[in-house]
C-alpha cells in the first residue's frame, strides 16, 4: 500500500508529524490512525471558528499532536491584529480545557500577532510571512526573521 510507504519514509527521515487540512477525522480514525500510529507519526487536525465544540472534543480525543487553531475563515497572509470575534473564539477553545496543544495560525504575521496569539495559545503557526522572508532574505536569515517576530 503507498500510504504505508509513504509513513515509513517519514519515519526514516525524520518527520514526526503531517497537517493534512482535507482528511476527513473520521477517515482518519477509521482507516489511518493505526498506520499513523505504527510509524509514529502524528497527524495535526484544523478547527476554525465555525467547528463546533463536539467536533473539537472528537478531535481532541484522537489527537495525538497539537490542534491548528486556524484564527479566522478567510486566507492565509498577514493581519496586524485580531478581532473580537477572533478572540472570543480562542477564548472559547481555551475554556474547553482541551488535552491536545494550541496552536493558533493564519494571519501571524509580525510581533504584534504573534504576541495576541500567543496569549490564547501554546503556540502559533507562521506561513505566508515567513516564505515571502525565505524568498526576500533566503535560508541564512531565518534566525533574523524568529528574532524580529520573538524580540
Amino acid at each position: 500500500m503507498e500510504l504505508n510507504l509513504f509513513v515509513k519514509d517519514c519515519e526514516s527521515v525524520g518527520i514526526d508529524g503531517l497537517i493534512i487540512p482535507d482528511l476527513p477525522v473520521e477517515i482518519y480514525k477509521d482507516n489511518y490512525q493505526t498506520i499513523f500510529d505504527k510509524y509514529n507519526l502524528l497527524n495535526m487536525f484544523l478547527i476554525t471558528p465555525q467547528t463546533s465544540n463536539k467536533r473539537i472534543r472528537f478531535i481532541d480525543k484522537i489527537s495525538n499532536g497539537f490542534i491548528y487553531m486556524v484564527s479566522s475563515y478567510s486566507i492565509t497572509g498577514a493581519v496586524n491584529s485580531f478581532t473580537k470575534e477572533q478572540i472570543d473564539y480562542f477564548e472559547r477553545i481555551n475554556k474547553m480545557n482541551l488535552n491536545s496543544s494550541l496552536l493558533i495560525g493564519f494571519g501571524i504575521s509580525n510581533k504584534q500577532t504573534y504576541n495576541a496569539a500567543i496569549k490564547h495559545s501554546n503556540g502559533t503557526i507562521i506561513g505566508s510571512a515567513f516564505i515571502k522572508h525565505l524568498k526576500e532574505f533566503g535560508v541564512k536569515k531565518v534566525s533574523d526573521f524568529v528574532k524580529k517576530i520573538r524580540d
